[in-house]
């Protein structure tokens, strides 16, 4: 008989009722919060049947335009991931999949687990010129890691955070990418900003979340991305934690990396609306932006959120606070859960490794900002 389960690290789903070669299930919310979008889970007995499944309340989602276009996740090691199709239609999420074996996983999008991000942080942490630091816990007592690389007397700081979105899972690809580039000896653009910068990473900002099974929140259900002109240890440790290392260091460049649900392309949101944005800082997005589209076709700037009005930017945001605090270029990097419509991939679709090439792509348009 099909067993369903999702009790393991970063699973969620909820079993609703099987019937004969059908399963409908429901998407567990976040704690404390009603963002509920991620799911991931494994459907086993069934090798050589073929199932239809049901996400019931796929219209009750945080966003609920995301399924437009959008093909479910799927792997039989958790390691190789591959799309199935898919359809929202009558409030429901359906998907059907021939099994040829006796099991598979099923998600929003290729997980990223905490034990993956642990091995990350720790095999860079191996390497010469980086220093791993623990920031502090989070409010489930996990580590929050900062991994620092370069010269450490260099006037410029990079950061980079992923994942403040646990959901999101693609960021923490798109940083497992920039890691590995950045700390190849035989790559001349990575050995120029470690001798002339000091990159500052943090692979996962909400990693209660990630283990969780969560989209959007904490372990609290707070959204670390609308803290960051109010954090405190209390609700949103993670935010707090990093603004305090933000402010010894000094921030000279600053990405944060998240999916976007709904668009079907990689972009980029900008600092236009914070009070001290100004021409020099307007030149600095537009030619980070362009050598970003040189460095990588998946990158493109038709297709993004509305810029915001002068002065009319949301100060709680990550890339906004930091832009604000620091002066300095500070954006949102989003990619896509579906796929980009630029550059379709019908059988992976936006994928773990389109992830990784991008993360190491940023690379050079950070080494010509460094460069100006």
């Amino acid at each position: 008989m099909l067993y369903i389960n999702s009790h393991f690290a970063g699973g969620n789903i909820e079993l609703a009722e099987i019937t004969e070669n059908r399963c409908d299930l429901r998407i567990k919310p976040d704690n404390q919060s009603e963002f509920k979008q991620w799911f991931f889970f494994k459907a086993s007995n069934v090798g050589g049947q073929q199932i239809s499944f049901r996400i019931l309340d796929a219209d009750k989602a945080a966003y609920p335009q995301g399924w437009l276009d959008y093909n479910v996740c799927c792997s039989y090691d958790g390691e190789d991931w591959f799309r199935i199709p898919t359809q929202f239609k009558d409030s429901c999420l359906e998907f059907s999949f021939n099994f040829e074996h006796d099991s598979a996983y099923f998600a929003y999008f290729a997980p990223y687990s905490y034990e993956r991000h642990l091995s990350l942080v720790h095999a860079a942490a191996m390497h010469p010129v980086v220093r791993h630091e623990v920031l502090g816990e989070t409010l489930d007592g996990r580590e929050l890691n900062l991994l620092i690389a370069g010269n450490p007397n260099a006037e410029k700081s990079v950061w980079v955070i992923a994942r403040q979105h646990p959901g999101e899972t693609m960021a923490e690809w798109f940083m497992e990418g920039l890691i590995e580039r950045l700390l190849d000896s035989d790559d001349s653009v990575s050995r120029q900003l470690l001798q002339n910068s000091c990159f500052y990473l943090i692979p996962n900002m909400n990693p209660d979340g990630s283990d969780r099974g969560h989209l959007r929140t904490n372990a609290a259900g707070i959204n670390l991305n609308r803290e960051w002109d109010k954090s405190t240890m209390e609700n949103s440790p993670e935010v707090y934690l990093v603004r305090e290392r933000m402010k010894q260091s000094g921030v000279d460049l600053f990405v944060d990396v998240h999916g976007d649900e709904g668009l079907p392309y990689v972009f980029i949101a900008g600092s236009e609306g914070i009070p001290r944005f100004d021409e020099a800082m307007a030149a600095q997005e537009a030619k980070f932006l362009n050598d970003f589209m040189v460095a990588s076709p998946e990158m493109q700037n038709e297709f993004g959120y509305p810029k915001d009005e002068p002065g009319q930017a949301d100060l709680s945001i990550a890339s906004s606070w930091v832009g604000q605090e620091f002066g300095c270029l500070a954006v949102t990097l989003e990619m896509p859960f579906k796929d980009n419509a630029n550059l379709p991939d019908e059988e992976r679709g936006w994928s773990p490794e389109r992830s990784m090439l991008l993360g190491a792509a940023m690379l050079q348009p950070i080494l010509q900002q460094m460069k100006s």
